[in-house]
């Protein structure tokens, strides 16, 4: 035995001689778990405990917030149109309906005639060469599609100003559409281009179906009632000819992100033409063995007033926008 291994068996017989003086015992694993894994504590939580601390601004309210419960909301199907029953009506007419409306109101007259009192107090808009309009108040609002340009291209599926059944004021809508210019409408079908109980996307632009239809507008919260009960669009025919209200800040906004300069749709639509490889705009006239850009997204696009146009599509391929 070398002098290395005779030490190491000495401190091994010292070590346990001090176990023995100490009465220490080694540990024995538990039968069955040889590896016997550490338990992680974990914190009893009591049912509906409150917090230990609460700030100081929060504990200055007299009725604290709860955040427990959830509202009571009732699902309510809405449907998509109701058929005229030729009675003439001027902008809304009361229904017996066997739901309640999604939230009631009171001031239903008072709403009505907000729609039919308003006057023009703003200039219409000028024009640039690249086709944007511009309002001299609202100059980060520059679509390039007037109202009648959209509703003699086709929108909508001819059915904007069908007969509408408003759950939240509880009337029926209809014969609003009378309010346009004569101009803006002279030589279309109304039956079929503004007042389609169904919609036909033949008679879109670019003959696809988008969008949801007014009713899902309303549930989702998206119309400002007392201003324009049918949303964007006819908001933006007041809008064009002069009207001005509390809503168009909102309704501005809402354009400026679906297709402003960096909306949504407006960004996913020029990407398609890059993406393709395409470095001119659409062209209904193309040949048809051109790969198509979405025309879905055109005729969201549409539905927003605003369509590509070159300058847009160059400025992307020089990598400005």
């Amino acid at each position: 035995m070398n002098d290395y291994e005779a030490q190491r068996l000495e401190r091994i017989a010292r070590n346990q001689a001090l176990l023995t003086e100490l009465d220490v015992k080694p540990i024995q694993p538990l039968r069955g778990d040889t590896e016997r894994k550490p338990v992680a504590k974990r914190r009893k939580i009591e049912k509906d405990s409150k917090p230990l601390r609460t700030s100081a601004r929060i504990a200055a309210v007299e009725v604290k917030p709860s955040y427990n419960d959830e509202p009571d909301i009732k699902a309510v199907s809405l449907p998509r149109s109701i058929k005229s029953k030729n009675v003439k009506k001027e902008f809304g007419s009361t229904f017996v309906d066997e739901h309640e409306p999604l939230v009631p109101v009171k001031d239903v007259e008072d709403i009505r005639a907000g729609w039919l009192t308003w006057t023009s107090i703003a200039a219409e808009p000028s024009r640039s060469e690249d086709g944007k309009l511009h309002f001299d108040d609202f100059p980060d609002f520059t679509p390039n599609k007037t109202p009648e340009e959209m509703l003699r291209e086709g929108c909508f599926g001819g059915s904007y100003y069908r007969p509408l059944r408003s759950r939240k004021l509880g009337i029926v809508v209809e014969e609003d559409w009378k309010e346009l210019p004569k101009s803006w409408i002279d030589g279309l079908n109304i039956e079929t281009h503004l007042t389609s109980p169904e919609y036909d996307p033949e008679v879109n632009k670019y003959k696809v179906a988008c969008g949801q239809s007014i009713e899902e507008w309303e549930k989702a919260g998206w119309i400002s009632h007392e201003h324009d009960v049918r949303g964007w669009f006819q908001w933006y025919t007041r809008f064009y000819q002069g009207r001005r209200c509390d809503d168009d800040d909102r309704q501005v906004s809402r354009w400026k992100k679906c297709v402003g300069e960096t909306g949504r749709w407006r960004r996913t639509l020029i990407k398609k033409y890059l993406l393709l490889g395409i470095k001119e705009v659409f062209d209904d006239g193309a040949d048809e063995d051109a790969p198509e850009v979405s025309p879905v997204v055109h005729q969201t696009c549409h539905h927003w007033a605003y369509e590509v146009r070159q300058d847009d599509l160059d400025a992307a391929w020089a990598g400005r926008i």
